[in-house]
């Protein structure tokens, strides 16, 4: 068996059966997805915004953990794809009266599952899921991380590097800054994992000391404690909210003395290359981690990246279940 058929997300010729995590994946696999996306993209520009691609098939959107942006944009997008979907309403399902994941995970497969996406707090449990359908011989059944506790976002990381090659062509010869919460941002760690693959030579991390994980320096980027620093030179700026809600203990003075070193302003982004792009996976917190001028200026690019959102997660989703993309 060759190195790809050992990894989890991959079939034993190297095609993609789940996604859970960019750590890892292939080069030539990432690329396939963001070059899929290209003309799924244009479907959304057509008065008629859907494909066939995945009629018959039945999605289930799993969200164990609350969102609103990334939940809305896999409904989208599979339903752009024809697909039947199912939204479960995890607070009135059998999870919250003491069934396990696992259980759930079976029973909605006896209602033939195609497709699970998942979102949860606790890291791992996509993972968890897969294992558990690959060992109990359903790998035709895929699963899809739409978020897990504090490791990755594998979907979001695709559609911020779909962003990044849409205005700036070529990885290869890029800076690229993540700001802000390092430390509880699944967010940063898939972009970080995507970029180092895809070749681009400079990945910053620029954050106070107290939000940047340990060991960081392990996976290729390079660490700035001052934003005037870390900015400085930049293709593209990806800015971070602050996720108190994962926060223990005060790891900041306060919000105000965050925006004043590290909120992105008109001020440091004029530190950057003069056609930099700015991005933000969302929700932003204006005055916190970013300037209304900034998020609203010609340089943001935060639109555009949850509109790119769709076509990734279609390209994600029509891979997985084995058919071709659009003809553009």
């Amino acid at each position: 068996m060759t190195g790809l058929a050992r990894n989890p997300q991959l079939d034993a010729n190297g095609g993609l059966r789940h996604l859970l995590t960019l750590e890892g994946l292939p080069a030539a696999v990432i690329t396939r997805i963001l070059d899929t996306a290209v003309p799924f993209a244009a479907i959304g520009e057509r008065e008629v915004k859907k494909v066939p691609l995945l009629r018959g098939k039945a999605v289930f959107n799993l969200f164990f953990e609350n969102s609103t942006r990334t939940r809305t944009t896999f409904e989208i997008a599979a339903k752009r794809l024809s697909a039947d979907v199912i939204n479960l309403n995890i607070g009135a399902s059998s999870t919250s009266k003491g069934e396990t994941v696992l259980d759930t995970i079976d029973n909605l497969t006896a209602m033939d599952a195609d497709i699970f996406v998942v979102r949860h707090s606790e890291s791992g449990a996509p993972h968890l899921i897969a294992a558990h359908l690959n060992a109990t011989g359903r790998s035709h059944v895929h699963v899809v991380n739409a978020g897990d506790g504090r490791h990755q976002h594998p979907t979001q990381g695709l559609l911020d590097l779909f962003t990044i090659r849409h205005y700036k062509k070529d990885f290869r010869d890029l800076s690229v800054a993540i700001v802000g919460d390092v430390l509880h941002s699944r967010v940063a760690r898939s972009l970080v994992s995507g970029l180092a693959t895809l070749g681009t030579p400079d990945i910053r991390v620029v954050a106070p000391r107290t939000l940047v994980p340990t060991r960081v320096e392990a996976t290729g980027v390079r660490v700035f404690n001052e934003m005037h620093k870390g900015v400085a030179g930049c293709d593209v700026v990806v800015m971070l909210r602050l996720q108190n809600e994962r926060m223990k203990g005060a790891l900041l003075p306060s919000t105000g003395e965050y925006f004043k070193e590290y909120g992105l302003t008109p001020e440091k982004l004029a530190l950057a290359k003069p056609d930099a792009i700015v991005m933000h996976p969302g929700p932003m917190n204006r005055g916190v981690e970013i300037d209304s001028a900034v998020a609203d200026g010609e340089r943001s690019v935060i639109l555009p990246q949850v509109t790119f959102g769709i076509a990734v997660r279609m390209a994600v989703m029509s891979i997985i279940a084995g058919n071709p993309g659009p003809r553009e």
